[in-house]
């Protein structure tokens, strides 16, 4: 059942507000988890990870698990209570990166696969 609305926000095949299934809306929340930089949001200044900062530093394999650390604690803090990661992984090839998140949602105890790609 679809009770939330889409992002990006959009109008669907009818010019009606597009609305998104519960396992697509917490993708959409991780989404925007990831690509937030906290203190981008006035009003939540923890929201986000900073995760787009990452093209910008030097390629090591620190890099790669700090960054595996902090999008765990950032998707824990802010969708700990919607979702239960599994797995983190960060890959980075030069300018394109690639965040893969294994979770669990809870209301419905389905496990989900989740790919991001950014290229900067």
């Amino acid at each position: 059942m679809a009770s939330s609305i889409a992002f990006p926000f959009h109008f669907d095949g009818r010019g009606e507000t597009a609305f998104a299934t519960d396992a697509d809306h917490v993708r959409d929340l991780i989404e925007q988890v990831l690509f937030t930089a906290p203190g981008e949001r006035v009003n939540n200044p923890t929201f986000g990870c900073g995760l787009l900062q990452l093209p910008f530093q030097p390629n090591s394999d620190q890099l790669q698990q700090t960054t595996e650390f902090l999008v765990y604690g950032a998707l824990s803090q802010i969708l700990g209570n919607l979702i239960d990661v599994q797995a983190i992984v960060v890959d980075r090839q030069d300018s394109a990166f690639t965040v893969t998140v294994s979770y669990v949602i809870r209301r419905s105890g389905a496990a989900q696969l989740a790919t991001f790609e950014r290229t900067v």
